[in-house]
């Protein structure tokens, strides 16, 4: 189950970030999401001691903690995205699909006429179509 989802800018300043969670831990989970800048910051600027190669998008697990699992996300434009979830077991491949959907939400949401470049993103269609692919994150096809 994801339990908090973010996007980061090119100077670290977060766009939009969002707790999906009933319990009152928003702050902790933002500080999980600040922490995890740290380690997309030295993936990225030391490829040859991180798995994926530079000109992968996906950044793969960036941290387990007791509790959650942390994975980025590296656009072209530099901008983070960043999964917290509760799942221990959830597999890469579940992820890199909902990072590649997200990514297209976010294009959608950016390329608004009305959205300015580098500020948070308010659009409550973007928010709507998040919460429905945080809500079928993890689900299996029917098989």
């Amino acid at each position: 189950m994801i339990v908090c989802l973010a996007v980061v800018g090119h100077q670290n300043n977060p766009l939009y970030i969002q707790s999906f969670t009933e319990a009152d831990d928003a702050l902790k989970l933002h500080h999980i999401v600040h922490c995890s800048l740290d380690v997309v910051d030295e993936r990225v600027n030391n490829p040859k001691k991180s798995g994926p190669t530079i000109n992968e998008a996906f950044l793969g697990l960036l941290y387990p903690t007791e509790n959650y699992k942390v994975y980025g996300y590296l656009t072209n434009t530099k901008v983070k995205f960043i999964l917290v979830t509760t799942d221990l077991d959830v597999r890469d491949a579940d992820v890199r699909n909902f990072f590649r959907r997200f990514h297209a939400a976010y294009v959608d949401a950016v390329t608004n006429p009305f959205h300015v470049p580098g500020k948070k993103i308010t659009s409550k269609i973007f928010a709507e179509r998040v919460s429905t692919m945080v809500k079928s994150f993890g689900l299996s096809p029917a098989s």
